[in-house]
């Protein structure tokens, strides 16, 4: 085994625990529960999911040169959020947060699984020199393609994993 077919392997494996963990934490809650913030500053699952999905469907759509699901796919609409089109979470207030509304939840563990699918081809098609390819030389060391898939994945496990706290939280309320 090369070592890209061993880096593609770990992606896929590493990724694949996230496609599988976003249903886990929605399925079985009504909105009421995927709202529920534990103060008025925390993020509640909802948002988590959704924020997790974008955030990988925006920059693996960034370093595939392709329009994310989010916008090419009519996510956008299905979900019907009150924020920009382009919203991904990232700097967003607790009152932002606030306004997130929740119309299916099923939507959560779709959008994700199309982002999923997304991220997997990408990563399917990846050689040596494009997992070292130079995106950002304004770092050191310079931010590469496999760099920020790591990024990536890095933020959807630990949002997954404050949401699978939460989740903890809403059941411990019943």
């Amino acid at each position: 085994m090369t070592t890209t077919e061993t880096a593609r392997d770990l992606m896929l494996d590493a990724f694949g625990r996230i496609r599988d963990g976003v249903p886990e934490v929605v399925d079985g809650l009504s909105v009421d529960e995927l709202l529920w913030r534990p103060d008025d500053d925390a993020n509640h699952i909802a948002w988590l999911a959704w924020h997790l999905a974008r955030q990988q469907d925006d920059q693996v759509a960034h370093l595939a040169s392709e329009q994310s699901a989010w916008l090419a796919d009519g996510w956008v609409d299905r979900f019907g959020l009150p924020y920009a089109e382009d919203a991904h979470g990232w700097s967003m207030s607790s009152a932002d947060v606030g306004r997130f509304t929740v119309a299916d939840p099923g939507l959560f563990g779709e959008y994700h699984l199309a982002v999923h699918d997304r991220t997997a081809a990408f990563v399917e098609r990846l050689d040596a020199d494009e997992y070292a390819r130079v995106i950002n030389a304004h770092w050191d060391p310079p931010v590469t393609v496999g760099i920020r898939l790591v990024s990536v994945l890095e933020d959807a496990a630990k949002h997954l994993g404050q949401a699978e706290y939460v989740r903890g939280l809403v059941e411990r309320r019943r």
